[in-house]
């Protein structure tokens, strides 16, 4: 089990996440039609021509998904309890069929469960990047966490 239990994590620590990912036509296009989401945006590469991007983008739910995904086997595989929410996502710059994704992470804040006292809850900040070291997705996530002890 290589995620750590709540007793593991520090205010502060990083974790450089070593997956990274090559978006796909195919990653963008599954996702967006299984989310039943029309948008052209997404879809429509002729369409997409005629505007400032020149080509689809990745749907900001895939990169979110990476972004989390990606981070688990370091922090949270085998000891989550559940995930409890995201807050703060933004997507500074868009992705495109073929850029590789990249996550960094970073733990804010680690609190006892008041109502799960065989838990606790650590706050994540993820950082996605593209092949150029842009931003292109930050988000935090709450995660509650197995207590070693539990």
């Amino acid at each position: 089990m290589p995620g750590l239990y709540f007793e593991e994590f520090v205010v502060g620590q990083t974790f450089d996440h070593p997956i990274r990912r090559t978006i796909t036509e195919t990653d963008n296009v599954l996702i967006t039609t299984m989310t039943h989401n029309p948008a052209a945006l997404h879809l429509d590469a002729a369409y997409m021509k005629t505007t400032e991007f020149g080509k689809p983008l990745i749907n900001s739910c895939l990169t979110l998904a990476f972004m989390v995904g990606i981070s688990v086997n370091d922090t949270t595989h085998g000891t989550a309890v559940a995930n409890l929410g995201w807050d703060d996502v933004r997507f500074p710059k868009p992705l495109f069929c073929g850029d590789t994704i990249r996550v960094e992470s970073e733990v804010l804040e680690t609190r006892a469960s008041q109502s799960r006292p065989e838990n606790g809850i650590v706050v994540f900040v993820h950082r996605a990047f593209n092949q150029d070291d842009e931003l292109v997705g930050v988000c935090k996530r709450s995660a509650l966490m197995l207590r070693k002890s539990a």
